[in-house]
């Protein structure tokens, strides 16, 4: 069995108004993950450790079998990242951008660098102060991609971009991870992007991974069911059940059909009157609002 493309351990790291962790994460070879969570749950702040950018308070990072920080310079030889915050501007152009980066990666692929350049409008000539916010987001995906890594990051990669650069970027992802040995990792709010194309989902919230599993069992076992009490009184609180709304006797649930069998909520005395699939959109939303308004 391959080892993973990211192993994270007990992963922790305090702020003075937040807390990563412990964080346990398993990022498989040979897929696209997708890590999502709301705003301040962490997703930056667990990249940023994975890069080494700020000390971690406990835990352990191995990312394409290496040790993040004993291992360092191998890791970011076999790992990259992208960003639509990555500035590229002190290279002046393009094709210079390009160059000096090109120079620290041996497996650097120059045909799918010219494919790139071309798929994407770019130019060597241009001048990276004069692109649009999009034409730089693009110039930042070619320089984490054309290296040819074993384990591709990628920060809100769509962010800017037009549907067609899009359908490139993940066409590229698509045939990327078809080596089984190459994997990518994005954190995005675009959800209906990654319900597409990510193998598997991780949730974050409040620093800690809430949910996790391949994305066609994650959206399989979650549905929208609507139920009344016939007793009466409040549903008691359980993991995997997130109620939505309660209105005129009958209430709406997210719930984990895995963890609540039909049979076991109806021996609750819950009278179910339907059931309804869901996207990726909704589970995140049932999980991570639950967990606000619980706390």
């Amino acid at each position: 069995m391959n080892p993973p493309a990211i192993e994270i351990r007990g992963l922790r790291k305090a702020f003075a108004k937040f807390a990563l962790g412990p964080l346990d994460l398993t990022v498989p070879q040979g897929a696209i993950y997708g890590l999502i969570g709301p705003n301040g749950s962490g997703k930056s702040t667990t990249l940023d450790l994975l890069f080494g950018m700020g000390g971690r308070d406990a835990g352990t990072i191995r990312a394409a079998g290496f040790d993040h920080e004993t291992q360092e310079r191998e890791m970011k030889l076999a790992v990259t990242y992208s960003s639509p915050d990555t500035s590229f501007a002190a290279w002046g152009k393009v094709g210079r951008a390009i160059r000096y980066v090109q120079s620290f990666y041996p497996a650097w692929d120059e045909a799918l660098c010219r494919r790139l350049l071309e798929l994407f409008r770019l130019h060597p000539d241009e001048k990276i102060a004069a692109l649009s916010f999009g034409a730089r987001t693009k110039l930042s995906l070619l320089l984490a991609i054309c290296p040819c890594p074993q384990v591709l990051v990628l920060d809100e990669p769509t962010t800017g971009l037009d549907p067609e650069a899009r359908q490139i970027l993940f066409n590229e992802l698509l045939r990327m991870v078809q080596d089984e040995n190459r994997t990518v990792l994005i954190s995005s709010h675009q959800l209906s992007d990654l319900e597409r194309f990510a193998d598997h989902i991780g949730i974050l919230a409040d620093g800690r991974l809430v949910c996790e599993g391949s994305t066609a069992d994650l959206v399989g076992r979650h549905r929208m069911v609507e139920f009344s009490q016939p007793g009466g009184g409040p549903v008691p609180a359980m993991p995997g059940f997130h109620v939505r709304r309660t209105q005129a006797g009958r209430s709406l649930a997210v719930v984990d059909m895995a963890m609540h069998p039909v049979a076991t909520l109806e021996a609750r005395g819950l009278q179910l009157h339907s059931q309804t699939v869901l996207p990726l959109e909704e589970i995140f939303l049932a999980i991570t609002s639950t967990r606000k308004e619980a706390a």
